[in-house]
């Protein structure tokens, strides 16, 4: 996806997308296609959540030209077959959730994110890529750096969910400086929108707004989180493939840093609908505060986030209620 590529003309480049039925993949998926460049999509539908959601965000894919789909799990597809002529690997498959890598759980994490990392690495590190982009996270910092966190901070992830995410940025790094290839790693930073997973905060306030049910929300509220909408992280992914740095590391954050109980008073604004909080205590492994420094992005890839939280809240409401067939009330002032 050089940079050289005429845009206008169409990307004439081959990528594989893993994790293409999920919600952050499908979103880059058919900005690719769009775009011009050939896809392959990768996807194992693990059961963290329904398969019916993804089958859902691949539909209107599978009608795309340029687009094919494989299901199957990284740990046992046949690479070879699939990687004839990528010049792109996206890799964003991963276990997700902070609050179940716990316990015996965590196999599954360690299973998915470390292991399938390493085999794709190692399928690929002989091949003349372009770039290999993979989907981190801002779980990797912990909650011992300062704010705004910066990338050449001290990472000490509070879950194993964060561990995992950590040990594959590392796995990226040891194959740049190994084999040459040219890593790039992304640390996503809350990432919302329409297809939002369904057990993500947004998805949730949301459903509970339009539907009149109670939300649980863990600890008190006032922690903060640096969300980001879909189409920034899509373009920073992008952005990333066609000129990020080799073994280099970037915070990708919509430079919006509210807290929880802001959020809120903005999910009943854009619905028009009250909601009922009930409070427990703050589960293991949250982090208390992020907000990402993306200086380094913003001077290596460009990138430049542009949708208001609020734009993007509403956005995601939209979308919620149509697949609800519920209809969005006049905002509340």
């Amino acid at each position: 996806m050089s940079a050289a590529r005429s845009h206008s003309k169409g990307l004439r480049v081959k990528a594989l997308v893993t994790g293409a039925a999920g919600f952050i993949g499908s979103t880059l998926a058919a900005a690719l296609t769009a775009r011009g460049t050939e896809v392959i999509g990768l996807d194992c539908f693990t059961d963290y959540y329904a398969r019916d959601i993804k089958e859902s965000n691949l539909a209107p894919l599978r009608q795309r030209p340029g687009f094919s789909f494989v299901e199957d799990t990284l740990q046992h597809v046949s690479l070879d077959r699939i990687l004839g002529g990528v010049t792109h690997v996206f890799h964003l498959s991963a276990q997700a959730g902070v609050r179940k890598s716990w316990g015996h759980d965590f196999l599954t994490y360690t299973t998915h994110n470390v292991d399938a990392t390493q085999r794709l690495l190692e399928a690929v590190k002989d091949r003349a890529l372009e770039r290999f982009v993979y989907a981190s996270s801002s779980s990797v910092y912990g909650d011992a750096v300062a704010i705004p966190m910066r990338e050449d901070a001290m990472v000490r992830p509070l879950s194993p969910y964060g561990v995992t995410k950590l040990a594959a940025e590392h796995l990226c790094l040891l194959y740049t400086a190994n084999y040459a290839l040219p890593t790039v790693s992304l640390r996503f930073f809350t990432v919302y929108g329409p297809k939002q997973r369904p057990d993500m905060g947004f998805h949730r306030f949301l459903r509970a707004a339009l539907t009149g049910q109670p939300i649980t929300l863990y600890g008190d509220g006032e922690q903060t989180r640096d969300f980001t909408y879909v189409d920034d992280i899509v373009a920073a992914l992008i952005a990333a493939g066609e000129q990020g740095r080799s073994g280099g590391v970037y915070n990708i954050g919509g430079g919006s840093r509210v807290s929880i109980n802001q959020v809120l008073a903005l999910v009943e604004r854009v619905t028009g609908c009250a909601i009922e909080v009930r409070h427990e205590p703050a589960q293991k492994g949250d982090m208390r505060d992020t907000f990402a420094d993306t200086a380094r992005a913003k001077a290596e890839l460009g990138f430049a986030p542009s949708t208001s939280l609020e734009r993007g809240l509403r956005a995601e409401a939209e979308w919620l209620a149509a697949m609800l067939n519920t209809p969005l009330r006049p905002p509340i002032q």
